[in-house]
């Protein structure tokens, strides 16, 4: 079972940015625990604006200019509680694919948390589930772009049981 923590960066963390999580401060604690409880066996992620954007992503970065910075910008690093671990950087919006399923190999599992959990978390959460890995979503290490939203994607996912449930941190725990 490997961990992966989906964008825990300033881009996300910063009230001010274009793309801020509001609740992204009430994950950096549970996002602690989970590290303690998973490494070595984890990832963090980072989403990264591609050099030139191209097909439907022309008119993404169109909407969204200021996120069309070169992956060591300070917006796109990870927040300072997590500074400085690797990172596995993606263009795209889910972070599924050859990498993490490499990781999950071993026992075909993989748990997620990270933000945004209408967005990032669930676009990998899926893709992983069709790849027929089994995965978790740790709900109170997860922020969506509002409360609203991230109440809707624990939603969505919990439609895709038993392939995809949402837990709690204690349960993993209990699991460990």
């Amino acid at each position: 079972m490997v961990l992966a923590l989906i964008d825990l960066q300033r881009i996300f963390a910063d009230p001010t940015s274009g793309w801020a999580a509001p609740d992204f401060r009430r994950v950096v604690e549970p996002t602690r625990q989970l590290v303690e409880l998973f490494a070595p066996d984890m990832v963090f992620t980072r989403f990264v604006a591609p050099d030139k954007p191209t097909g439907s992503w022309v008119a993404y970065y169109q909407e969204f200019p200021f996120a069309l910075q070169p992956p060591e910008s300070a917006d796109y690093q990870l927040v300072d509680e997590f500074k400085g671990a690797a990172t596995l950087d993606k263009t795209t919006l889910g972070k599924w694919g050859p990498e993490l399923a490499q990781a999950a190999a071993p026992d075909g599992r993989l748990v997620l948390g990270g933000v945004t959990t209408d967005c990032c978390v669930i676009s990998t959460a899926l893709a992983a589930v069709d790849a027929g890995i089994q995965v978790q979503v740790v709900e109170e290490a997860c922020a969506g772009s509002t409360a609203d939203n991230h109440r809707k994607a624990l939603d969505i996912m919990r439609l895709y049981a038993p392939m995809l449930e949402i837990v709690t941190i204690d349960q993993l725990r209990s699991t460990q």
